[in-house]
């Protein structure tokens, strides 16, 4: 890493121990009788219209916005906007949909615009239904932006139904490369010059993947910035495929996070070891799954994903396997896993209703190299420790993996099978294109505050700290009072502790 002055940093506990191009300018050519674009009324604060007309201009409807709407305490409008497929050659398009999101009764102030960036990869936005949470302390301030990152929500969402209409294999790597974070990025640029006034520069809030866009806005398009707030979400930033560390680091904290979790929870080690012996005496090697596939002792182990890492995770994956055997209702049934068990693990794993988590989320590491299914390599020098089956006969705790996809899952799981093919093809692609520029960061002038959680199971520690000392001017906050989801838990918190530090009103020395 390069020679910077080191970051400025916060700490509220002692630890426990692509390229890019730029957007297209809205058009501004004659009008051609043909074409027809959405145009808001006149109004004197650019971004506050009640109502639209259809008027002849020389562009496609690249931007259509509903009427105000509410759900408690919050007033809500509905932007879509019709951008680029390919930010280098914009013949096709798809739709990125926002939602804007004021207190009741500011619908026609002047407020300062915050672009909420959501973890993932491959997640949508929050669906407010009421002020709750870091949203409403933003809004007491702020003028929201919840993006729906391209492919997912009403983004042209990316489905395993969806993707079924791309023919072959080979197409549909094509077409998934660009909903990484560099085209995310060129859509939030696309957004900003045609939504906030004047194309004035806004503050971005980046949760998890959210931050990883961040720092690639940071990289690319930091004029487009007024500062960033960043949420355990450093990435690493090194050229070439970063996974290899990156999972070498997480498989340690996982470990760590099992011996908590059995420590918490010491009958959970007889309860899971002996579903992984019921599992791997079935036939076929496993328990089929409600919506196809099959539950094999190696697929438990991934609710480690959602249940080591996040706060109250611990407290639901111990709940959950209460309740995995079936009562035996009549004397001699067969001990089978419960249908509640089953239906339980595939709403946890989620891949039915976000594909692109499991066909990109190696893909986010890469610059330049391949990943080459990091993740399963990385597993295998830990076999001694994750081998399940080997584990439930030693009779000690059958470890849970964390934040890893592995090729067997499109084999196990249904909704993945139809894009095996294109998976292995995304594992071996080589020309990823650069997500960061370290020369730039190095000479940040944006303002950044970002909250790094001590024990994060799924943004390594140590990766953050190497990652922030390459980013010129930040301010970090680093705790262990939040996990991971911090922004969820305790969002007001952490929001009021971020934009302090930004403001000059919280101490960061």
């Amino acid at each position: 890493m390069g020679a910077l002055t080191c970051p400025t940093t916060l700490f509220t506990q002692p630890p426990l121990l692509g390229r890019w191009a730029p957007p297209p300018a809205p058009p501004a050519a004659p009008p051609h009788p043909l074409l027809f674009r959405i145009v808001r009324r006149h109004c004197p604060f650019a971004s506050h219209r009640r109502g639209w007309r259809v008027a002849m201009d020389s562009g496609a409807k690249d931007h259509i916005s509903s009427e105000w709407y509410s759900v408690p305490d919050l007033s809500l409008r509905d932007h879509r906007f019709s951008v680029p497929l390919d930010y280098s050659s914009p013949s096709e398009k798809i739709t990125v949909f926002v939602r804007e999101v004021v207190s009741v009764g500011k619908e026609e102030r002047q407020l300062p615009y915050l672009l909420y960036l959501q973890g993932g990869p491959g997640f949508e936005s929050p669906r407010p239904a009421e002020a709750s949470g870091w949203l409403k302390r933003a809004c007491e301030e702020h003028r929201v932006i919840l993006l729906d990152q391209r492919g997912t929500g009403l983004s042209t969402p990316l489905t395993v139904s969806s993707l079924r209409q791309i023919g072959s294999a080979t197409k549909l790597a094509d077409y998934m490369k660009h909903f990484r974070a560099d085209s995310i990025v060129n859509d939030a640029e696309f957004i900003r010059v045609r939504l906030v006034p004047d194309a004035e520069p806004w503050t971005i809030l980046g949760q998890s993947y959210g931050g990883f866009c961040a720092v690639t806005y940071l990289s690319f398009a930091p004029k487009g910035l007024k500062s960033a707030l960043l949420t355990g979400g450093l990435p690493p930033i090194g050229n070439g495929c970063t996974a290899d560390t990156v999972y070498k680091a997480c498989f340690e904290q996982v470990v760590s996070q099992n011996e908590k979790y059995y420590k918490r929870f010491p009958q959970d080690i007889a309860v899971v070891g002996e579903v992984v012996n019921h599992l791997a005496e079935l036939e076929g090697g496993g328990a089929p799954l409600p919506s196809g596939g099959i539950l094999t002792p190696k697929g438990l182990q991934t609710l480690g994903l959602v249940g080591l890492g996040s706060g109250g995770g611990f407290e639901r994956l111990h709940f959950m396997f209460e309740r995995v055997w079936d009562p035996m209702l009549v004397p001699g049934a067969k001990k089978q896993i419960s249908h509640y068990f089953l239906r339980a693990f595939e709403s946890w794993i989620q891949f039915d209703t976000n594909p692109i988590y499991a066909l990109l989320h190696e893909s986010i590491y890469c610059q330049g190299a391949s990943s080459r299914w990091s993740a399963h390599k990385i597993r295998d020098e830990y076999e001694s420790i994750f081998n399940p089956i080997q584990a439930s006969k030693e009779r000690r705790p059958v470890y849970f993996t964390g934040e890893m996809i592995f090729p067997w899952m499109f084999d196990e799981i249904n909704a993945l099978r139809p894009f095996k093919e294109t998976a292995h093809l995304l594992a071996e692609k080589q020309d990823w294109p650069s997500l960061y520029d370290v020369k730039v960061l190095n000479n940040n002038k944006v303002p950044v505050a970002a909250a790094v959680y001590y024990e994060d199971m799924y943004v390594n520690f140590n990766i953050a700290m190497e990652t922030a000392s390459e980013i010129a001017g930040i301010r970090l906050w680093v705790t262990n009072e939040f996990m991971h989801s911090g922004l969820r838990d305790g969002g007001p918190q952490v929001f009021d502790q971020l934009m302090g530090m930004l403001q000059g009103k919280k101490p960061w020395f």
